[in-house]
């Protein structure tokens, strides 16, 4: 998981498009860094200080070549319910934790069942997001106070309300209707053009040259906090770590999410999930120590990163760097920024976090994806992002669990022979029955199993193929077992054909294979498991 030389594989050649590439995600980063400062509660110093360092650590210790780190939207909506019950001085400590589980995760190699998240959960965790910080912003659009409450829906609400009985400004408004028509027509004209960063620029210098009484970002530091260690008493660790797994979770998700992008935009190599935890877990860690707040793997500026042509971690390097000269030199500048202007910004990036085609391609796939998605969106409005997640992940599974046990199948089969077919008749179709079981016989399936199976009337002998059963756990076991007993006691003899030597251990511990009438009776193919039921019957059709 350590950083080696092949990560700078072909540097020598790409070193500007490296550099050009840094430049351009640097320029792009830096006003959602200040704007996820703030959503989050913590300021712009700390969305800044987060980019700045936690990008150039996940840049050389993370698991992909083109991704970059930082704030996210994601985090921030994560962090307000945090900083309102615990306080933001809290923060750096549940940062460091939620890192430190982070690492602990990479070294324990669940980087690969993390990916393993459901598609239709994170379109739906998504557009919950989006929702959320849309609305987080709408105190600062109109330029009010932001109102006391912890749902965002109500907040908005009453900061709409408080605006239209008089409190609100209209040139905060205007600021906002300056920045999003400005980065929405920009990427029109020119591609390359780093739309939120002129728009911002553009709403910064119309507020300063009409004297807008407007709120703006406030003081800076002129530069990087010397790192410290963070304290809290050892009483209250047991209370901060539900907060830390939360911020673990969505840290190692979304930045596994960003790296999968990356990978499919990018001809460099594919990301290693757990080396990428691991450098996302030391890039929050390293975070925490200077006051910022916890990062993640960022979608947007990792597309900018790739499409702006970087090959090599080079690039997110570059990024952090300008992202620092930004602190050294324009500190004083960035400080006038108006709030409305950052609003703008998040207000479109939460537009754009929603894409539709995704969201179409979900909602028409099947009703139970559809419903994952709903589901998903809703609860992380409504309630929590990690919960929602939980939640999406449960339905899904619970959803993939009843497709399976509907396709277990128990089939009665037709026995063609070359034999007299009158006799065949009388000795086989009306006297010996064969099912095939197929698919996973487990316990979402063992109830519907055991119905057909015992269903039987005027058979001497079941036959049951068992050579298409795929999966079988203990229910499915039980089940199979308390079929063979009910038909064992009407005096139906049970023949089982094709058991799976993988599949025998569960069913010899269910008692499945003691309860046959004979040892005899397993076979492992049709024709010698038919003969042996013909003799059973021929026996029998005298005394009947």
């Amino acid at each position: 998981m350590l950083p080696r030389r092949s990560d700078y594989a072909g540097a020598r050649r790409s070193w500007r498009q490296d550099v050009v590439a840094g430049f351009t995600v640097g320029v792009v980063a830096l006003p959602l860094a200040l704007a996820f400062g703030i959503a989050s509660g913590l300021g712009a110093r700390a969305g800044l200080i987060t980019a700045i360092v936690a990008g150039l650590i996940a840049a050389v210790f993370g698991g992909s070549n083109v991704a970059v780190s930082g704030p996210t939207g994601a985090m921030a909506v994560v962090l307000v319910p945090i900083v309102a019950a615990h306080g933001a001085g809290i923060v750096v400590v549940v940062g460091a934790l939620a890192g430190l589980l982070i690492v602990v995760g990479a070294i324990c190699r669940i980087g690969r069942i993390l990916a393993f998240v459901p598609w239709p959960v994170i379109e739906g965790f998504t557009v919950g997001i989006a929702v959320i910080i849309f609305l987080q912003q709408v105190p600062n659009a109109l330029g009010v106070a932001k109102p006391a409450g912890t749902n965002n829906a109500v907040v908005a609400g009453r900061a709409v309300w408080t605006a239209l009985a008089g409190s609100g400004t209209v040139a905060a408004l205007g600021v906002v209707l300056v920045v999003v028509v400005l980065m929405v027509i920009l990427p029109r004209l020119h591609r390359a053009l780093p739309a939120s960063l002129l728009a911002v620029a553009a709403a910064t210098i119309g507020a300063q040259l009409f004297g807008l009484r407007v709120a703006r970002i406030g003081t800076l530091p002129a530069s990087l906090p010397l790192p410290s260690l963070p304290h809290v008493p050892t009483s209250d660790l047991g209370s901060l770590f539900g907060p830390a797994l939360a911020i673990a979770l969505l840290a190692a998700i979304e930045s596994l999410l960003s790296a999968k992008v990356a990978d499919g935009m990018s001809d460099a190599p594919r990301h290693d999930p757990d080396r990428e935890l691991f450098g996302q877990g030391l890039a929050n860690i390293g975070a925490s120590l200077f006051g910022g707040m916890p990062a993640t793997g960022a979608i947007a500026r990792t597309a900018v990163n790739v499409r702006a042509g970087a090959r090599t971690r080079v690039a997110a390097m570059v990024h952090s760097g300008v992202l620092l000269l930004v602190v050294f030199l324009a500190g004083g500048l960035v400080a006038r920024i108006p709030l409305a202007a950052l609003a703008g910004v998040l207000m479109v990036t939460a537009v754009r976090m929603v894409e539709p085609h995704n969201v179409r391609a979900v909602m028409g796939a099947t009703r139970g994806d559809a419903l994952v998605l709903c589901v998903t969106a809703i609860v992380t409005v409504a309630f929590d992002l990690i919960l929602a997640i939980e939640i999406g992940v449960a339905v899904a599974a619970g959803l993939a669990l009843v497709s399976v046990a509907r396709a277990a199948s128990v089939e009665p089969e037709a026995i063609e022979t070359e034999v007299d077919a009158d006799v065949e008749h009388e000795l086989l179709h009306q006297h010996i029955a064969v099912y095939r079981i197929g698919g996973a016989v487990f316990f979402g399936a063992a109830q519907r199993f055991l119905t057909e199976l015992t269903a039987v009337s005027d058979i001497k002998v079941v036959i049951i193929r068992c050579s298409g059963v795929e999966v079988i756990d203990a229910t499915g076991a039980h089940a199979l077992n308390e079929t063979i007993a009910e038909l064992e006691g009407r005096g139906v003899t049970v023949l089982l054909k094709g058991v799976r030597p993988e599949h025998r251990q569960a069913l010899a511990s269910a008692g499945a294979i003691d309860r046959l009438a004979s040892e005899h009776h397993q076979f492992d193919t049709l024709d010698a498991a038919i003969a042996h039921a013909r003799m059973h019957v021929q026996r029998e059709l005298p005394a009947a």
